[in-house]
């Protein structure tokens, strides 16, 4: 029988749960997000959510309900090579590649960066770096409790900064919202749905599920709908209060285009919002705050990547993957946030509606008796339309003409495939292909049935 938890259980793994998610992306996205949207900041914001919040609840639960021992597990249903490409990639792509040397990247943005001369700003970026990620090295080879209380400290204080930083902003508004700008004039609901991705917490949700439910499993909760159900209400805590941080961080970065003008990135906007408000104490207070957050994060991303892949290839020992991980990440870092963030969008454009399509398989998985047909149809179907799309994307950042076939491509999805300009050319495909292949599989087997029936 299962145990029987309290609120304060759910709000203490809900919290947990908040501190996995929480990291650069969660700061930096939803303040651009505002200073770009302008007036129609609660419509985009709206669509963020959904990304931003929604599906890392979905990916949280998908694990548990599908009873998958991880993602290499749930995305083995299509294949076992595709389970281990798709795992693998997800861990660089959240590791390493991006995310990673994101948290180095935006500690110095808003933490250093406003103290620093424009003429010195790549160097300074390099001495942080250097110093940011030689600290993520060494604790990362000796991974201790030090860091857990450490991360166990920062997520509320980190949220208690913002929460007072958020109720000035509501009190005492920088100044009027300015028209949206580009994408956000028209659609401003997908454009926000399209740049939740970047933080790419549904990716990780993936990847976390596990961690949750062994945690709920450790409370006395058992049975496969007690720990659904105990997942659920955890979850909600921790969606809630990112919620709250997307809407006010947002809606910051709405009121200070007329006051900071636009950024590249939402860095600025948080250490300039702080040093109006708090003045050079609380911009230091914030870059402190900020920085021990990213480092921890850092410091889990770095310690999860190396060990899935010493789990992989044994014979490369773990340590020998932190070094090279921290050292591609110093690399990578050194290459500005603004970059990091743009090269990062054609690879998500590509992974998250593979990521999506597996949290609606997990669900749907009982209607069709888990048949791999259906899996197959179906990520092939998404592969097919999101790989274009990450090219597209790509060749629209180095801005450099498609060729010939990728055009024509190109132009025929966006001829018969809607929402196809807005990046969700995808998702009716993929409701269309698991309806016709569950009904397949489903007559196949009525058939067999009825066949062996009349045989008896």
């Amino acid at each position: 029988m299962d145990t029987k938890l309290s609120f304060k259980s759910y709000a203490v793994v809900g919290m947990m749960l908040f501190a996995l998610f929480f990291g650069a992306g969660n700061l930096i996205f939803p303040a651009q997000l505002g200073q770009y949207a302008g007036t129609n900041v609660w419509i985009a914001v709206a669509g963020f959510l959904v990304t931003g919040a929604g599906l890392p609840l979905l990916g949280i639960l998908a694990i548990g309900y599908s009873k998958s021992n991880d993602l290499q597990d749930l995305a083995g249903r299509v294949h076992p090579l595709f389970g281990l490409i798709f795992t693998a990639v997800l861990y660089l792509t959240i590791g390493p590649f991006f995310a990673l040397p994101r948290t180095g990247a935006v500690a110095y943005d808003i933490g250093i960066a406003p103290f620093v001369g424009g003429t010195s700003m790549a160097l300074g970026l390099f001495i942080f770096s250097l110093v940011f990620f030689g600290i993520s090295l060494w604790l990362s080879l000796n991974p201790s409790k030090m860091v857990d209380n450490i991360g166990k400290f920062l997520s509320p204080a980190i949220l208690l900064a913002l929460l007072l930083l958020l109720a000035m902003v509501i009190i005492k508004p920088l100044g009027g919202i300015q028209a949206p700008q580009d994408a956000y004039s028209s659609g401003a609901f997908l454009k926000g749905f399209t740049e939740g991705y970047n933080t790419m917490d549904a990716l990780a949700s993936l990847v976390f599920g596990i961690i949750v439910i062994s945690t709920v499993r450790k409370m006395g909760i058992k049975s496969p709908q007690g720990i659904l159900s105990a997942t659920m209400k955890s979850g909600v805590v921790a969606v809630g209060l990112l919620a709250l941080v997307y809407v006010g961080i947002a809606y910051l970065g709405a009121t200070s285009t007329g006051v900071f003008g636009l950024f590249d990135t939402g860095g600025p906007v948080l250490s300039e919002a702080s040093s109006h408000y708090f003045g050079t104490f609380g911009a230091v207070l914030l870059a402190v705050i900020i920085t021990l957050a990213c480092l921890t994060t850092a410091i889990g991303l770095t310690v999860a990547t190396s060990e899935f892949f010493n789990k992989l290839t044994p014979r490369i020992s773990y340590k020998v993957y932190v070094v090279i991980f921290t050292l591609f990440s110093l690399t990578v870092a050194n290459a500005g946030l603004s970059n990091i963030i743009t090269y990062s969008i054609p690879v998500l454009m590509l992974l998250y509606p593979l990521a999506i399509a597996l949290i609606i398989l997990a669900f749907l998985s009982p209607l069709f008796k888990h048949h791999r047909l259906v899996y197959v149809s179906v990520i092939t179907v998404t592969f097919l339309i999101s790989l274009i799309d990450g090219l597209k994307t790509l060749t629209a950042l180095l801005g450099v003409e498609n060729p010939a076939w990728l055009q024509t491509i190109i132009d025929f999805y966006a001829s018969v495939l809607p929402f196809y300009n807005s990046g969700l050319g995808w998702f009716l495909p993929v409701l269309i292909v698991i309806a016709v292949t569950g009904v397949i599989v489903n007559l196949r087997k009525g058939t067999r049935a009825q066949s062996v029936q009349n045989e008896m």
